[in-house]
């Protein structure tokens, strides 16, 4: 079993990836020490197909403190928040009290903001069921949720005490959805690591077909990625931004078509497409390392179509991106396959351009 250390500034966790790691799921945290109660914030579809493994690996677990929540990313939200801590304070969760997020993305950014705000912090595990969350949302502490204007515009740095990634679970999650994390998966090797990026060249039909020897060995790549970066730069103020390429226009469209067109995934990867492309356009980028990545992430399947959507419509939703400055929306970009600049500022008709070049590349793709 991999067990993947973090520094935070709450102190180090844990993060332990291998198959069946579930199963001591309620010995390691009782080993958090001092534990009154734990309570599983899950969601109905989570549970339908996972909820006896989960009763399973925490026998001691009353049912009335499995709380399960809409986790569709439009119902990520303020209210949802509230109804969450009403729930645990009906059933009884103090500061000793543990919440566990077994989910995906939406359940852990929630479960992890409910955490840090609840009677000002009380303790987090993730046990992440999806891709997404395997490789990269259940860990590094960020937690939030969207507003009307953008996602994750409030939320909080709140690492958890512990994380155990089981490739297991990835078992019942639907196609969709698990082509949706390749996309993440994808973008690791494009800003930090050029063989995880071959990797995928080469085996990107076995891991479309859940090779249960390369998922380990590519989540736990991924992983120690992510785990590298977020010890060196936790609060975002530099390194860490490079996580987050393909997400500023990722972000904006899941905001512009109101969280229902687009799984997380998949929206990044038409933001990695559109990055791609405007790193291209404004020299940052070779044009030989562009079409290897545009190939590979073509190759994980067919994405939702754009439709409609403008370049225009979505600028003041990029304005509003966490990493604008007075407006001005910084880019992440790569340089080569490997190694990502951030910060980068370009102007405005190249991006314009490069995204209406993204019905090109939709089409190419799907004839």
């Amino acid at each position: 079993m991999a067990v993947i250390r973090i520094r935070s500034s709450a102190g180090a966790y844990e993060v332990h990836c291998a198959r069946g790691v579930l199963a001591g799921a309620s010995r390691r945290v009782e080993r958090l020490g001092d534990v009154t109660s734990a309570f599983l914030l899950s969601s109905p579809r989570v549970w339908s197909h996972l909820g006896a493994d989960f009763r399973r690996a925490f026998p001691k677990i009353p049912r009335s403190n499995v709380i399960v929540f809409d986790d569709a990313e439009s119902q990520k939200n303020i209210p949802m928040v509230e109804a969450l801590c009403r729930a645990l304070v009906e059933a009884g969760a103090d500061r000793h009290s543990v919440i566990v997020a077994a989910g995906g993305g939406v359940v852990g950014d929630v479960a992890g903001y409910v955490a840090a705000t609840y009677l000002r912090g009380i303790r987090l595990v993730h046990i992440p069921t999806t891709l997404v969350a395997q490789v990269d949302s259940s860990i590094g502490g960020k937690t939030g949720v969207n507003l009307p204007e953008g996602k994750n515009l409030v939320g909080a740095f709140y690492p958890p005490r512990l994380v155990l990634a089981d490739p297991a679970l990835l078992r019942t999650l639907p196609h969709r959805e698990y082509r949706s994390g390749l996309y993440e998966v994808i973008k690791y090797g494009v800003i930090a690591d050029p063989q995880l990026f071959m990797l995928l060249e080469r085996h990107m039909l076995t891991c479309l077909r859940r090779d249960p020897a390369i998922l380990s060995r590519v989540i736990e790549r991924c992983i120690r990625i992510k785990a590298r970066v977020v010890a060196a730069d936790e609060r975002e103020s530099g390194l860490r931004q490079i996580l987050n390429f393909g997400h500023t226009v990722g972000h904006a469209l899941e905001a512009a078509t109101g969280y229902r067109r687009f799984l997380h995934g998949e929206a990044v990867g038409w933001g990695m497409i559109a990055a791609t492309l405007i790193a291209a356009a404004s020299n940052h980028l070779s044009e030989k390392d562009a079409l290897r990545i545009l190939r590979l992430i073509v190759r994980v399947g067919p994405l939702p179509p754009l439709g409609k959507i403008r370049a225009i419509d979505l600028r003041p939703i990029l304005a509003s991106d966490k990493k604008a400055r007075a407006g001005n929306i910084r880019w992440v970009l790569p340089s080569r396959i490997g190694k990502t600049q951030w910060g980068v500022e370009v102007p405005w008709p190249v991006v314009s351009e490069s995204i209406a070049g993204l019905a090109d590349v939709d089409t190419a793709a799907r004839a």
